[in-house]
């Protein structure tokens, strides 16, 4: 396939899924929701949405590839692909950049995720079967060139070693954090909780801590989050915000809760399921410092405010990367194109 039909597959993927309400897809949601119970039907039509409109629009991805002054010439290559299964389809962009690239992609599944991942290509190469020699699915990767795979701190150790005699991109656990000046609006605050909440807070662009200035009432945080509480009747979330009420408790930790979340003041980026940290600051200089610190374990910043050397994202737009937001910072494309 040339990359312009290439991308007219990908157009065409995103005009079959442009009714998420459609009954036959909404026999996969629900098998993929049986599979992984994480994966409730409204989180998967979230991710799908936000692939859609971000990634599988046609003049998107044209302007994307020029970017890269991309053409048909490139060596093809085979990619093993290791993909993560923390929220629906998280994997997708990886997929999307070999295909674009013009790579075959050797595929391990995650066990989390297979059947959304694998429906998704089924689609692709329904409204285009020109598509099919581009993907192999795979148990165990062999007679790979070069290898992208994501997940946990400790799997990041094994992969650098596995992948060590080939071009490799590993990444690790990053979390998101969220810098509050005090002025935030209600409707920027309700915002804010769609940050935390989406996908029960697995993903690494859920905000798990918030810096808020010096002084500030966090417990307001809990009157602008109400609107998620129906969160605590999902099972596994309610499991996991006793077990961890429990634990803080029998730890005696000081922690602030209402019914459905736990605001914990630490310095750790990550936190608990149900549960998320926050710190007060002094002054924005000294804060964009601490980030830089801690920038490896960091994928973005959600804040209203314009900071100096700190790209921000506004409230609610977390979960919405555009296509040239990388994972980690790291650019997958040029990654690709200089094997």
């Amino acid at each position: 396939m040339t990359l312009t039909e290439r991308i007219h597959s990908l157009g065409a993927l995103g005009v079959a899924l442009s009714d998420l309400n459609d009954p036959k897809i909404n026999v996969v949601l629900q098998n993929a929701e049986i599979d992984n119970p994480w994966f409730t039907q409204q989180n998967i039509k979230q991710s799908l949405s936000a692939i859609r409109d971000q990634f599988l629009n046609k003049d998107t991805l044209i302007k994307f590839v020029d970017r890269y002054k991309l053409d048909d010439n490139i060596e093809v290559k085979k990619i093993g692909l290791i993909l993560a299964g923390n929220i629906p389809l998280v994997g997708f962009h990886d997929v999307l950049c070999c295909y674009l690239c013009g790579h075959h992609a050797l595929i391990k599944y995650s066990d989390k995720d297979k059947i959304l991942m694998k429906w998704v290509i089924d689609v692709l190469i329904e409204v285009d079967s020109k598509s099919k020699p581009y993907y192999t699915e795979v148990e165990k990767l062999q007679n790979y060139e070069a290898a992208i795979a994501t997940g946990s701190n400790s799997s990041a150790i094994h992969f650098k070693y596995y992948f060590r005699h080939v071009p490799h991109l590993i990444r690790k656990n990053r979390n998101s954090v969220a810098i509050l000046s005090g002025q935030e609006t209600k409707v920027q605050l309700q915002k804010l909780g769609t940050d935390i909440f989406s996908y029960f807070g697995l993903g690494c662009r859920n905000v798990s801590m918030i810096f808020a200035p010096h002084g500030y009432d966090i417990r307001q945080l809990f009157i602008a989050f109400e609107s998620h509480k129906e969160i605590i009747h999902h099972n596994k979330y309610k499991n996991n915000f006793d077990y961890n009420h429990a634990l803080m408790l029998l730890n005696k930790e000081d922690f602030l809760q209402n019914e459905f979340l736990i605001l914990k003041k630490s310095d750790q980026i990550i936190s608990r399921i149900a549960s998320v940290h926050y710190q007060y600051y002094t002054d924005i200089p000294s804060l964009a410092e601490t980030l830089q610190q801690k920038k490896e374990e960091i994928q973005c910043v959600i804040s209203g405010m314009s900071i100096a050397g700190v790209n921000t994202v506004d409230f609610g737009e977390g979960q919405s990367p555009a296509i040239d937001d990388y994972a980690d910072g790291v650019d997958t494309m040029q990654f690709l194109l200089s094997l």
